[in-house]
């Protein structure tokens, strides 16, 4: 059988494609049965115990623009994800330990992801700082250079530019339960661990939204 790793770009692409097909199914049965469906009875890392009085904080705000936000009420601890930043450097996530991060996953050729950007760039420059980034990865596993010019195109500058051309990060992210299709967003806090996960498009820079990341960051939401 072929490996993942083996699999040719195009299939890699397929694979997302479908997966993003059932992205409505299964969180419908993680809003019915509760997300021990996916994660039985493990318990909860002890690192990660502050994040559910974080996803309890911020679960009031998820609605209207980000209503389709899933406060965690398991969360757990995200492996150490790897991608590129633009000079090709290898980075991790564990980078951003201490800091609160909007993970995201974006391709060109995914439509709802692109609507989004311009959304998760301004959310950037309203709440990023010390204390929160958001970190989008693109995941194009062909042309390097198309992510690039799109981003120009479209007037995209806040964002830091982080790639995964590989799209590992994805399959390192469903293996966890937590990528279903594209666009997949985690909200992270500082020990690593989800606080909230969101399957397909937001707007991101909406007062919803902007209410959401405040109360997950602990400021006010007025």
């Amino acid at each position: 059988m072929t490996s993942d790793a083996a699999q040719s770009p195009a299939k890699r692409r397929l694979s997302l494609i479908l997966a993003g097909g059932i992205a409505g199914v299964a969180v419908g049965l993680a809003g019915v049965y509760g997300i021990s469906l996916f994660l039985g009875n493990a318990p909860v890392d002890p690192a990660c115990r502050p994040a559910i009085e974080t996803a309890r904080r911020m679960a009031p705000f998820a609605r209207g623009e980000v209503a389709a936000m899933n406060a965690a009420s398991r969360p757990i601890r995200l492996p150490d994800l790897t991608f590129r930043d633009g000079s090709g450097a290898e980075r991790r996530l564990s980078e951003w330990r201490g800091r609160t991060v909007l993970f995201n996953l974006w391709a060109t050729w995914c439509v709802p992801c692109r609507k989004e950007m311009p959304a998760l760039d301004e959310l950037q420059a309203k709440l990023g700082g010390a204390d929160f980034e958001v970190v989008a990865v693109n995941i194009d596993t062909r042309d390097p250079d198309k992510p690039r010019a799109w981003l120009k195109e479209a007037g995209i500058e806040r964002l830091a530019y982080y790639a995964d051309p590989a799209a590992k990060v994805f399959q390192d992210l469903k293996q966890v339960g937590k990528a279903w299709g594209m666009p997949t967003t985690i909200l992270v806090d500082g020990a690593g661990c989800e606080i909230g996960t969101l399957a397909g498009p937001a707007e991101w820079a909406s007062e919803d939204a902007l209410k959401l990341v405040s109360a997950a960051l602990g400021r006010a939401t007025n």
